[in-house]
C-alpha cells in the first residue's frame, strides 16, 4: 500500500468518526480539490500531517475547517419541486385539521446554504396567501448543519445571482428577496424570521431539538454507512410526532424499519409516515 493510499486510509477513518461521512475508497481526488487550499495555508504537505495535527492541536480550529470543506455543499431553491407541492396540498392542510390551536414544526437537517430552509418558509408562505388565517398558530423551521461558516452564511439570508439562479423564479425571486446591489439578493424578514439555524451534528444526541410535524433529511443519508443511515433514521424517528412525515432525497429510499416508518405514495414522490 502506497504511502499516499495509507494517508487516504487514515483520512478516511477520521472524517467518518468526526461527523459519520464515510467516503469511497475512489474519492481521493475530493478530498484533493476539497482541502488544497486549506492545506497550503497552514503549511501542511501531506493527509497524514493534516490529520496528525488535528490530534494533536485540538483547540487550534483545524478539524472543524477541515469538517467544514468536507461537508460544505451548494443545494438547489425547491429542490425537485415535488417535496413542497406535497407539503402545500398535503402535509400543511392535513396538519391544520389533526392539531388544531398547535404550531407547526419543521426540522431542515443538513441544510447546508440555506436553500432548502428558506424554500420551506416560502412554500408556507404560499399556503398562507392561498388559506388566510388557518396556520393560526404559525410555524418553526429549524435548520441544522455541521459548518458553522456554513450557518452563519445561512443567518445574513444573502445570495449572489449565481445562487439566485440555481432553482428561483423570477416571481419568487421578486417576491421574497430585497435586492442589494452588485448582484446580491437577500431573503426578505418575513420569511427570514421564520427559520431559526443551529449548528448540530447528526451523530450527536437529538434530545435539545424537541419534536417535529416535519423532517427534511435529503440528500444525506448517502454520504453515511448503512449502520450510521439506520441510527440516524430511528434517531430521527423519535423527534418525530405520531404520524409525522419524513422527506427524503428522490434517489433514497428507506428500507427497512416497516415498524417505525410507513411509506405514502404522492405522485410525484414518496414521503414516510412516523408510526
Amino acid at each position: 500500500m502506497s504511502t499516499a493510499t495509507t494517508d487516504f486510509e487514515q483520512f478516511r477513518v477520521f472524517l467518518e468518526k468526526a461527523c459519520g461521512i464515510l467516503l469511497g475508497d475512489n474519492k481521493q481526488y475530493l478530498v484533493s480539490s476539497r482541502l488544497n487550499k486549506l492545506m497550503e495555508q497552514q503549511g501542511i504537505k501531506s493527509l497524514s500531517e493534516l490529520t496528525q495535527r488535528i490530534q494533536t492541536q485540538p483547540r487550534s480550529g483545524l478539524r472543524e475547517q477541515v469538517v467544514d470543506a468536507m461537508t460544505t455543499n451548494e443545494t438547489l431553491w425547491f429542490r425537485d419541486s415535488y417535496p413542497f407541492e406535497v407539503m402545500k396540498n398535503r402535509v400543511i392542510p392535513e396538519f391544520i385539521k389533526n392539531n388544531p390551536g398547535q404550531r407547526l414544526r419543521i426540522w431542515s437537517a443538513a441544510c447546508s446554504s440555506g436553500q432548502e430552509p428558506y424554500s420551506l418558509s416560502m412554500t408556507i408562505d404560499e399556503f398562507e396567501r392561498s388559506n388566510l388565517g388557518q396556520l393560526k398558530m404559525g410555524s418553526q423551521i429549524v435548520a441544522t448543519d455541521l459548518s458553522s461558516l456554513m450557518l452563519n452564511n445561512c443567518r445574513t439570508g444573502e445570495y449572489d445571482s449565481l445562487a439566485i439562479a440555481r432553482g428561483l423564479s423570477p416571481d419568487r425571486l421578486q417576491r421574497y428577496f430585497d435586492s442589494k446591489g452588485a448582484g446580491r439578493f437577500a431573503v426578505k424578514p418575513p420569511i427570514r424570521s421564520r427559520v431559526e439555524f443551529r449548528s448540530f451534528n447528526l451523530l450527536d444526541s437529538y434530545a435539545a431539538l424537541g419534536k417535529f410535524d416535519v423532517v427534511f433529511c435529503r440528500n444525506v443519508l448517502i454520504y453515511f454507512s448503512a449502520q450510521v443511515k439506520k441510527d440516524i433514521l430511528m434517531r430521527i424517528h423519535g423527534t418525530l410526532k405520531p404520524g409525522g412525515y419524513l422527506f427524503l432525497g428522490a434517489s433514497e429510499a428507506l428500507n427497512g424499519l416497516p415498524d417505525h416508518y410507513q411509506m405514502v405514495q404522492c405522485s410525484p414522490g414518496i414521503i414516510y409516515q412516523a408510526k
